[in-house]
């Protein structure tokens, strides 16, 4: 079935089983590796995309439900030759350490401030539950911190 759907500004027609994780129809249908699979059940947030601007764990969420949407992955979240303020931020407060899960993070972190500009401590830990199995947590909220104050 062809699913059509925008990636990174380009749009797409892929033709995959309507059930196919996005996660998938990404990585394995157009080469677009830097979503990582974390866990499968969409508890890890290794694999989340924006889609319409929301962050959304591609692991379980079919392709259909991605027809006429804009997915953003970690390749297309800033334009070419520059880096997203969060992107640099990570750079600046060393955030990774192993570096898998953070793709993921940075989206999730993303959309999270394109919502709350000024996000309290309470407000990240509900919200950014992506895990990190290297306990970045700490750097991971000064960077949203620091992005949130420019």
């Amino acid at each position: 079935m062809a699913i059509k759907i925008t990636i990174n500004g380009q749009a797409r027609e892929v033709d995959v089983d309507p059930d196919t994780p996005l996660l998938w129809t990404l990585r394995d249908t157009l080469g677009l590796t830097g979503t990582k699979f974390g866990c499968g059940i969409a508890e890890c947030g290794a694999c989340t995309v924006l889609i319409d601007g929301r962050a959304e764990r591609s692991c379980m969420f079919p392709a259909a439900n991605a027809e006429g949407t804009s997915v953003t992955t970690i390749e297309g979240l800033a334009p070419e030759g520059s880096l997203h303020p969060v992107q640099q931020a990570w750079i600046t407060h060393q955030v990774p350490q192993c570096g898998y899960c953070q793709s993921g993070m940075i989206m999730a972190v993303t959309a999270f401030l394109d919502a709350h500009p000024r996000p309290t401590d309470e407000e990240i830990n509900a919200t950014i539950t992506n895990i990190c199995r290297c306990g970045t947590f700490e750097r991971v909220r000064r960077a949203i911190h620091a992005v949130a104050e420019h």
